[in-house]
């Protein structure tokens, strides 16, 4: 196989103010193309290096879903239970409506919030952050467990009625919380125990160790064709800070993300034949979970020809993304730009890492999904 024109494309990203990026590409587990191209700094030029470590951002979901899809494998909970059984909090819950003249009002969800919603991003949460959010932030200035994260969420209305819309949320930080009650562990600890330390991902955390600060790449804001580091970044990753968030907190480098969506390119089977999760249990977690009514909400253009799974888009339809990959293929990505695919169907998986705000990603990932398909 020949990935010139990956490449080429690779290093053409510097041209859409993209200041440096890694792709790793694997066949049956197998490194079968590595690149690097541009800076991990601007200002002092350094250069991406195989080890530099990205944050993952929303990639982390995909992590956490895993982590809370082994509970259902072993019996713990299922998928239609109504979250407030293990997190009585949300037992009770209300939805905010909006009134013909523009007024909001409150009214008693008539729908439990359910494991399933969480997973599927149809909980009624959203990305604001509510009034009990900001309460929180001023009480601890900033620097709040996950726990206490979660219950100051589930004090506020929800957007609309649980199982009924599809948005964009914190509903994978809820889920997060659930693998804590459930495990009796930090989040943190049971990703360790139960999924970094099985596959070897020991550059994977939720805090960044000083020995390894000089790895981490700079992270850039662009507009106007200009690049602004951002000195003050939205996670806190020293050993003071209390919050892991199962939505977007993870530090990762390509090669061991890669070693995760190996892991489940491979039916979840590590090469030393460690089991983290089921085949079985991956098909479901790759199957398009949405109705009609949600997959009109799951309307991102460049998420065009995908459904959603259990926090995964998965392709349904190649004719509307334009693509020239596979019928369930699956993954998702970072704020930043971290990219992954998995492709069961022809044993391939890819991982892409940058560091940029808007992080082009329309732009990025459909192009980048078509060219490596087309070198295969």
């Amino acid at each position: 196989m020949d990935f010139t024109r990956v490449t080429n494309f690779l290093d053409s990203l510097k041209n859409v103010g993209i200041p440096g990026s890694d792709l790793a590409i694997y066949l049956k587990g197998k490194e079968v193309y590595r690149h690097q191209t541009g800076y991990a700094d601007l200002e002092s030029k350094a250069p991406i290096k195989p080890d530099t470590i990205y944050q993952f951002w929303s990639m982390t979901k995909v992590i956490t879903c895993v982590a809370a899809l082994q509970f259902t494998e072993k019996g713990v909970f299922y998928m239609n239970d109504p979250v407030s059984d293990y997190l009585p909090e949300f037992k009770n819950m209300n939805v905010r409506y909006v009134a013909d003249n523009g007024g909001e009002y409150i009214e008693p969800a008539k729908n439990p919030l359910r494991i399933v919603d969480l997973f599927t991003m149809s909980s009624g949460l959203t990305y604001n952050w509510t009034p009990s959010l900001e309460k929180l932030g001023k009480k601890t200035k900033n620097n709040y467990t996950l726990e206490e994260f979660v219950t100051a969420l589930s004090k506020d209305p929800l957007y609309f009625e649980p199982g009924t819309h599809w948005h964009y949320s914190m509903s994978h930080d809820v889920l997060g919380r659930l693998v804590e009650v459930l495990s009796g562990k930090t989040l943190g600890e049971y990703f360790e125990e139960n999924i970094f330390k099985p596959l070897d991902m020991s550059d994977t955390s939720f805090r960044l160790p000083k020995k390894k600060e000089k790895r981490l790449v700079s992270f850039y804001e662009y507009s106007d064709n200009k690049h602004k580091k951002m000195e003050n970044r939205i996670m806190r990753f020293d050993e003071e800070a209390k919050f892991e968030s199962p939505g977007g907190g993870l530090l990762s480098t390509v090669e061991d993300y890669s070693k995760f969506a190996n892991t489940l390119c491979a039916g979840g089977i590590t090469p030393g034949k460690h089991r983290l999760i089921s085949n079985a249990t991956i098909e479901l977690m790759r199957t398009n979970h949405l109705c009609q009514t949600r997959m009109n909400d799951y309307n991102w253009p460049h998420h065009n020809g995908y459904g959603y799974g259990l926090g995964v888009r998965t392709m349904v339809d190649k004719a509307k993304g334009g693509s020239n990959g596979n019928l369930g293929e699956y993954g998702w990505s970072g704020m930043a730009g971290t990219i992954l695919l998995i492709d069961p169907s022809c044993d391939l998986t890819y991982v892409y890492a940058q560091q940029l705000t808007p992080s082009k990603e329309e732009y990025t990932a459909p192009r980048l999904r078509n060219v490596i398909y087309s070198c295969l």
